[in-house]
């Protein structure tokens, strides 16, 4: 981290860029005239500011600054921000994915698209891993083919089972179902990592993806949902592939119950 000096600045809301390339969620104008709506000004915070490359590029706040225009007739004004002296694009982008408090919940799109920005090597590997098998990842839940939307269930997979075991998981779902957007589904993704990651060395790839080809890719999601078996949580759709891969099978390939 660079050395960084922080002021409370008046600025001109014209003055004020919102960087949505680089790291930055969608403005919501909705959401701003909800802010203007029930706005107390004794209350709210200060919008956070990176003073750079002769700039102030807002990374926290864009939609405080729009209310208090609304509130302002729609026209330009002065107000008090928390400017930062000394910081990069990068470290902007780790502290907007940082951020907390009365700041709407990012996205684990808006979120992972961040750490992505601030060069964090975790973010970055995940995104290039994912993409190795020929997915991309859907920030803005656009779904189509090879579009992963359930990123944040992603993220948490491959942090926990690593490149090697997450990229085959990976690979399965989208050669299973051809890349089809349900195949994607959160359910699915948390359902096929579980499961490559227990039985892995056990299972056999082409066997698995043969049967998962055999259904409709919502099966799990709600053959999982209405499984009358005491199961929780992930397990009651990791049990839905352990059962599609078994199948009729001889007791010689299949899989025991580990879970």
């Amino acid at each position: 981290m660079s050395e960084i000096e922080c002021k409370e600045l008046y600025l001109n809301t014209a003055d004020l860029e919102v960087p949505r390339e680089l790291y930055q969620r969608r403005f919501s104008d909705r959401r701003s005239h909800m802010i203007a709506k029930e706005f107390d000004e004794r209350v709210a915070n200060e919008p956070k500011v990176s003073f750079r490359d002769g700039k102030y590029y807002v990374f926290d706040g864009q939609h405080t600054i729009a209310a208090r225009k609304h509130l302002n007739g729609d026209e330009d004004l002065e107000i008090k921000c928390k400017v930062y002296f000394g910081m990069t694009a990068q470290e902007e982008a780790l502290l907007f994915a940082q951020q907390t408090g009365v700041s709407a919940p990012l996205t684990s799109g808006s979120h992972l698209w961040a750490l992505i920005a601030g060069d964090d090597p975790t973010a970055m590997a995940f995104k290039a891993a994912t993409e190795a098998v020929g997915i991309s990842l859907d920030y803005d839940q656009e779904r189509g083919k090879n579009r992963l939307g359930c990123i944040r269930t992603a993220f948490n997979a491959y942090k926990r089972m690593g490149e090697e075991k997450y990229r085959e998981a990976m690979e399965i779902v989208a050669t299973a179902w051809d890349g089809e957007p349900d195949s994607f589904r959160s359910e699915n993704v948390t359902a096929i990592t579980h499961f490559v990651e227990l039985y892995h060395g056990e299972y056999d790839r082409q066997r698995l993806i043969t049967r998962l080809r055999r259904v409709d890719p919502m099966t799990i999601y709600r053959e999982g949902r209405a499984v009358g078996l005491n199961l929780a949580g992930y397990k009651r759709y990791l049990y839905q592939v352990y059962r599609l891969y078994n199948g009729s099978g001889s007791k010689r390939t299949a899989l025991s119950l580990k879970f």
